[in-house]
């Protein structure tokens, strides 16, 4: 086995990310410029994420530029369910009358190590309108408070589907 690769994770996202930035300095040592100028160093840089690229097969795992956009679609994912959330717990505040039943309600999740349910627990916890009351003892299902089951179940199920896609795409 690779010794860079180890489990396949963080060590060899790790081992890719310093082998760019290695590239990047080599580069700036070759073109033997006088002071440092950060053009040449992200020069040096993007010619290192193609040869990582190129060489990432090596290393036994995918192209930690992956996990990078992954990590960015999440926390994008992330403000967008923040957004729809807030507007429609701000609709519900609004409202001249109250029309909300709260309930609870469990979730089977697809999720299979702790990091990645306390993941969506806490991802779904920040957003407005539900909570994540408990998960059970082997970790599959969550027993989620929701705001109003009858108008927010739906989007709330969504949201946890796009939310469980996006913590497999960072996590796997």
């Amino acid at each position: 086995m690779n010794k860079f690769a180890g489990d396949g994770g963080f060590g060899a996202t790790a081992a890719q990310f310093l082998l760019n930035l290695f590239i990047a300095f080599l580069w700036m040592l070759l073109l033997d410029e006088d002071q440092f100028r950060a053009t040449t160093f992200i020069a040096g840089f993007i010619v290192g994420i193609f040869i990582v690229f190129f060489m990432h097969r090596f290393f036994g795992t995918q192209f930690y530029l992956r996990k990078l956009f992954a990590i960015v679609k999440l926390v994008l994912i992330f403000i967008r369910e923040l957004v729809k959330s807030s507007i429609s717990v701000i609709a519900q505040i609004l409202s001249p009358t109250l029309k909300i039943r709260p309930g609870i309600f469990r979730y089977d999740t697809v999720l299979e190590s702790d990091a990645e349910v306390t993941m969506l627990s806490l991802l779904l916890t920040l957003t407005p309108g539900s909570v994540v009351m408990e998960v059970t003892e082997d970790g599959q299902g969550l027993y989620i408070h929701a705001m109003d089951l009858d108008t927010s179940k739906e989007a709330l199920l969504a949201q946890l589907n796009n939310f469980e896609q996006a913590i497999m795409e960072v996590t796997r």
